[in-house]
């Protein structure tokens, strides 16, 4: 049986984020037979612009981001809230991989988005915004699939994520549920 992969892509750029710790958690906690990985270098990636997008001329790490998405099962965005939205690398990246629109690397590949903030809901508004523009790019998002936690900065100001039973029985959840085979429905047909 071959081994599902899961790609993270992480929205906070700083060293000693919260949310890459989340991402390192996403890779020990994986179930068996799942590999996960993080891209890095989303802050590489210049902002969307279609006079880039055309062959020949697509910046190298979006031509790597693409490639990445394109060949994972699934996609795990892990993201923090800024202003009431997602972080602006996080949309960038979306924009990338949705393109050509119908054709993007994004399309029905399984999604989940995930993380933490300081705010007390978590990046919930963060975490929706991200579902909705990961369905217009075509992902198959998993919306049961969300661990959302608030108050970041108080609640791991000692405590790892690692050692917090309620992210990494959440992470296990949302993993399990990116590594999980499609079923048909075969009443559709």
């Amino acid at each position: 049986m071959a081994e599902t992969t899961i790609l993270t892509l992480v929205g906070s750029l700083r060293a000693e984020s919260v949310n890459s710790k989340f991402a390192e958690l996403a890779a020990e906690a994986a179930p068996e037979g799942t590999a996960v990985t993080t891209f890095s270098g989303l802050e590489e990636i210049p902002f969307y612009n279609e006079d880039l997008d055309v062959e020949g001329k697509v910046p190298a790490k979006a031509a790597e981001l693409r490639a990445a998405v394109a060949a994972a099962d699934g996609i795990l965005f892990i993201t923090p809230e800024y202003n009431g939205t997602t972080p602006a690398v996080i949309n960038n990246a979306i924009d990338w991989i949705s393109r050509p629109f119908g054709q993007g690397a994004a399309t029905g590949t399984k999604a989940a988005v995930i993380g933490t903030s300081a705010g007390q809901y978590g990046g919930v508004w963060a975490h929706d915004d991200a579902r909705k523009s990961l369905k217009v790019a075509g992902a198959a998002v998993l919306e049961d699939a969300k661990l959302a936690i608030g108050g970041s900065y108080q609640r791991f100001a000692e405590v790892e994520p690692k050692d917090d039973a309620e992210v990494v029985d959440g992470i296990k959840n949302v993993l399990s549920a990116l590594a999980a085979p499609v079923l048909v429905d075969a009443s559709a047909n």
